[in-house]
């Protein structure tokens, strides 16, 4: 999927919608995000679940952007670490992301923080 010129932004998509429904929990927590050409922004989490989560930046990204991300989750000293997410949509300042490539380990600790706070 090719990015969009800057300043378009994408609704998400009932696909996208649908995927939300999941388990989330309602998570502020600090983001650090990096993508290719040294691209890097630091932001906050709005919601997270094992699969994603939703963003706030004021860096912009597009949708279709592949990052590798750093979660400063509560429950550890050391940030969760996602090898690959795409974001899939962008609302102004806010953006959603697909986990698509995370460490089993790591997919566990999001999973059962969210199934622990909710």
């Amino acid at each position: 999927m090719d990015a969009l010129p800057a300043g378009q932004q994408v609704p998400p998509t009932e696909h996208a919608e649908k995927d939300r429904r999941g388990r989330r929990l309602n998570l502020s927590c600090r983001l650090f995000f990096f993508g290719d050409d040294e691209f890097e922004g630091e932001g906050k989490t709005l919601d997270v679940s094992a699969n994603g989560c939703r963003a706030t930046s004021a860096v912009t990204v597009q949708p279709g952007m592949a990052l590798k991300l750093s979660l400063f989750l509560p429950d550890h000293n050391w940030p969760l670490r996602v090898d690959r997410g795409i974001v899939r949509w962008v609302a102004g300042q806010e953006f959603g992301v697909e986990f698509t490539t995370i460490r089993m380990a790591q997919r566990e600790r999001l999973r059962a923080l969210v199934m622990k706070r909710r």
